[in-house]
């Protein structure tokens, strides 16, 4: 078996790399050591931020890997890395300043090297849309895990075990994703009720186009091999990937207006994000410990609540962060305690 180290090796390397971008970035802007280690310290903060925020993709990221065929699981852990940084930790937040500003691509990288604040104003002013798509899509994604029938393990048997039941009444889920959307939408102020409604519909659509996509190109007889080894999967799993990205980029603004120190420091976490996802699948962790997977879809439904909580009112990222970490240590602390208790049969 692989050792940690190796697992982590381009991690380790890109930090490096990293860091060292952010005190020549200091030096560029502020053209004191002081102002290069406040940029150094602001990447190390938003790596640890992206790293918290994203500990539980990498586990949903591994259990859908899984069952992906080894071709796709390269290209994920390959083409996904190189979309995640760049694109959604660069070009995301320029399409959102070109969309939401009414200017051309070059126009929105000016504003970003030259104009921060202005760049930050118009990102924060987008932020409902954000925080709309992003929790009616990531709820979907934990609901349907927990909706399912053939769920048969559970970590709080009283709720999942009825959770499981409900998955009898077709499009449940959908239902109470709409309720509560309908409510958020309706206490919001009544200049940002439409935006949201339309955000947080969008999600829910493109949850279900991808979850729909996904089965006709891995099941369907026309499909190829290679497709139906994985293409519905990698699609989904992008999608997944920059529902996340959405809180870690937003909340990254609140750190640093410039946006080439936060591709810096949410690229470093997802770097790790990348490694923990290859050693959960080639350790196979998720079997080796029984209630990991659900912790981090509790996570994933707490961060979605957060997310259309931000809509109304401040919620700081560190604490979305904690909760998942939170829920995901005793989901650990739950399985190793499960295994003792359940030890397996000597052969």
């Amino acid at each position: 078996m692989r050792s940690t180290f190796h697992y982590f090796g381009w991690a380790f390397g890109f930090t490096a790399i990293g860091l060292l971008l952010s005190l020549w970035l200091g030096f560029v802007y502020e053209h004191t050591f002081s102002g290069a280690m406040s940029f150094f310290f602001v990447a190390c903060v938003l790596a640890v931020l992206e790293i918290s925020l994203s500990f539980d993709n990498a586990i949903v990221n591994a259990n859908k890997l899984g069952r992906m065929s080894p071709v796709w699981q390269r290209r994920f852990l390959t083409w996904g890395i190189l979309i995640a940084v760049f694109g959604m930790r660069i070009i995301f937040p320029l399409i959102i300043v070109v969309v939401a500003a009414h200017v051309g691509p070059l126009e929105a990288i000016r504003l970003a090297a030259t104009e921060p604040q202005e760049y930050a104003k118009i990102i924060d002013e987008a932020h409902v849309s954000i925080a709309g798509f992003g929790g009616a899509f990531l709820m979907m994604v934990a609901l349907s895990y927990f909706v399912d029938e053939g769920k048969d393990v559970h970590w709080f048997p009283a709720l999942e075990r009825r959770l499981s039941a409900c998955a009898s009444v077709r499009g449940l889920e959908i239902g109470f994703v709409l309720a509560l959307v309908l409510f958020v939408a309706w206490v919001q102020p009544v200049q940002e009720q439409g935006t949201f409604l339309v955000a947080a519909c969008t999600g829910l659509l493109t949850f279900l186009a991808v979850e729909g996509l996904g089965q006709v190109l891995d099941r369907g007889a026309l499909a190829s091999d290679v497709a139906r080894g994985g293409i519905g999967a990698f699609l989904y799993l992008e999608v997944l990937d920059a529902s996340f990205s959405f809180d870690g980029v937003i909340g990254a603004f609140a750190l640093t207006q410039n946006l080439f120190l936060i591709a810096i420091g949410l690229g470093i976490g997802a770097f790790y994000v990348r490694s923990m996802t290859v050693m959960l699948v080639e350790r196979h962790a998720l079997s080796e410990f029984r209630f990991l997977e659900h912790g981090a879809f509790w996570s994933i439904l707490v961060l979605s609540g957060a997310m259309f909580a931000q809509t109304l009112f401040p919620v700081p990222e560190w604490a979305t962060g904690l909760l998942g970490v939170l829920f995901i240590g005793l989901s650990f602390f739950s399985s190793v305690r499960w295994k003792r208790a359940n030890p397996e049969p000597c052969e």
